[in-house]
């Protein structure tokens, strides 16, 4: 197996001059140096041949012992130094000083089709970041982030990408739940890629340090090789890379927004440079719509990171990374005006988003009006997202052909009780669709096809991952195939995988892994 190698960030940029892996602050350094952990029994369970094709190997290298001991971490790779980024972070609202990489190690970067890809390993040891933590991560949470990466890449959502899934042979000690019950679950090691895991925080760690020499470093070399068309080293070019970072970010949330995805844990660490969602921990999709609900138990309360607060969230994260790029950007009013430009812009972006989900796509002064009852009555009656916006797309602008339809969207609900206490309000507003549908150009069908497009009919529900979870402790990856293969074509009909396109089982509602997660991994 033959990697084109071409190592940028552990070069262009300051490394730790301590060697010692201990948990420590990293001083004047964007990384350190760090090897990781040998594993005991390291076993491959899933390969993710299109990114392995990315990085220029072959399906029969996919395979090999090499492989699977240069991305279990057994071995290093010749001429490479791995290593784990410094960075920080506003956690829950609050900074948080030094965070970095505490368990991912950076294996190297490859170029390859004049594309750029880290590689790195997640669960393969501790750092000098890993603070308390043993750098290590568990199967369960292994599996969800390896299959979420590839999910959300096929739904075309911006992403990290995930090339493989390793046991370790070894057993992790967690608190699955922060309750005081902790035990031993095998371990795994997942290896991410991405053209960068640059976040908001390596940039917030130097400018609360006041070391601005790295701080203009790292801008300078994030410009250089992925906004390569900004003007490196001046306030216009510092201040257009904000510009360009906060629309990726925007852009990324507002596909977050359509297929229903909750990240769980927006803090600026995990918030990626380039607009990719990155660090798949507390995820979920919405199974019933409502515009308050978060996946992750630490934000139960407050719910500062659930679903319809992510793009208040983006923002506030923006406002971070502006403070930290403040030193070189000088002035206050140009970032201003590109937040509230963001700001003022999103509502207008998502009601056209919104639109298109709905088969509108000529613009009409009563479609914010027709959207906010829809989305009133979606979270009044419990409506299963995923499958309403589907579903949807199979209403017709003549009436003689809808005779049912009221009552297959009955069958979506959560709770019938509910759906019937507002049936007259749905008949209302199918009325008033059905009215706004023959403003619309395009036939029934066309509309169809291209709702169909813009809504998944298969996302990775919690019940989902868990499912493949509990197969997979016992040693059984059939489920973890199965579901991947389903994944990788969420807009088609997929007949043979007909029963995943089903509402969150009643025995999922409260199971631990199905409906809250926490941090723990």
């Amino acid at each position: 197996m033959i990697l084109n190698i071409d190592d940028t960030f552990n070069k262009a940029l300051t490394a730790d001059t301590n060697l010692d892996n201990r948990r420590r602050q990293v001083l004047d350094a964007s990384f350190s140096f760090v090897l990781p952990r040998i594993p005991s029994d390291p076993k491959l369970i899933h390969v993710a041949e299109p990114v392995a094709e990315l990085l220029g190997i072959s399906k029969t290298d996919c395979y090999t012992p090499e492989f699977l001991s240069i991305f279990s971490g057994s071995t290093i790779y010749p001429n490479t130094k791995p290593f784990s980024m410094n960075y920080g972070g506003h956690q829950f609202g609050t900074w948080a000083g030094q965070l970095g990489d505490g368990r991912a190690i950076n294996l190297f970067e490859v170029n390859q089709n004049k594309m750029r890809w880290a590689v790195q390993l997640k669960g393969a040891g501790e750092t000098p970041f890993s603070r308390n933590a043993d750098g290590l991560a568990v199967l369960r949470s292994s599996i969800r982030e390896h299959l979420c990466s590839e999910a959300m890449h096929y739904l075309g959502v911006p992403t990290t990408r995930s090339l493989s899934l390793i046991s370790s042979g070894d057993q992790v000690l967690r608190d699955v739940m922060y309750n005081g019950n902790p035990a031993y679950e095998p371990g795994a090691i997942v290896c991410r890629v991405a053209p960068t895991f640059i976040r908001f925080g390596n940039f917030e760690i130097f400018a609360s340090r006041g070391d601005l020499k790295n701080l203009e470093a790292l801008t300078n070399y994030t410009i250089q090789y992925f906004f390569p068309n900004i003007e490196i080293g001046t306030q216009k070019g510092y201040l257009e890379f904000y510009r360009t970072v906060v629309d990726s970010t925007f852009d990324m949330i507002l596909q977050w927004q359509r297929v229903g995805f909750v990240h769980g844990v927006m803090n600026t660490d995990n918030m990626s440079i380039i607009g990719n969602t990155i660090d798949y921990g507390p995820y979920g999709w919405i199974d019933n719509f409502d515009p308050n609900w978060t996946p992750n138990t630490t934000d139960s309360s407050h719910k500062r990171y659930r679903f319809g607060n992510q793009p208040n969230i983006a923002l506030w994260n923006l406002n971070q990374l502006a403070n930290a790029l403040f030193p070189l950007i000088k002035e206050v009013e140009p970032i201003m005006e590109i937040l509230e430009t963001a700001r003022d812009n999103f509502p207008i972006q998502y009601l056209n988003m919104m639109r298109s989900k709905i088969g509108l796509f000529q613009p009409n002064l009563e479609d914010s009006k027709l959207l906010a009852d829809l989305e009133k009555l979606l979270m009044e009656t419990e409506m299963d997202m995923t499958m309403f916006f589907r579903q949807l797309s199979n209403f017709s602008r003549f009436e003689d052909q809808n005779k049912n339809f009221i009552d297959v969207l009955c069958n979506l609900s959560y709770n019938v009780e509910l759906f019937d206490n507002q049936r007259n309000l749905w008949v209302e507003w199918l009325r008033k669709y059905q009215k706004r549908l023959h403003n619309e150009e395009l036939d029934d069908e066309k509309r169809k096809q291209k709702m169909n497009v813009l809504n998944p009919k298969y996302v990775l529900r919690n019940y989902m991952a868990q499912l493949v979870i509990d197969e997979a402790e016992k040693g059984e990856y059939t489920l973890l195939n199965e579901i991947y293969e389903l994944l990788k074509n969420p807009y088609d009909e997929q007949l043979e995988y007909q029963n995943w396109h089903s509402k969150r089982p009643d025995w999922a509602m409260n199971k631990i892994g199905c409906s809250m997660l926490s941090c723990s991994s």
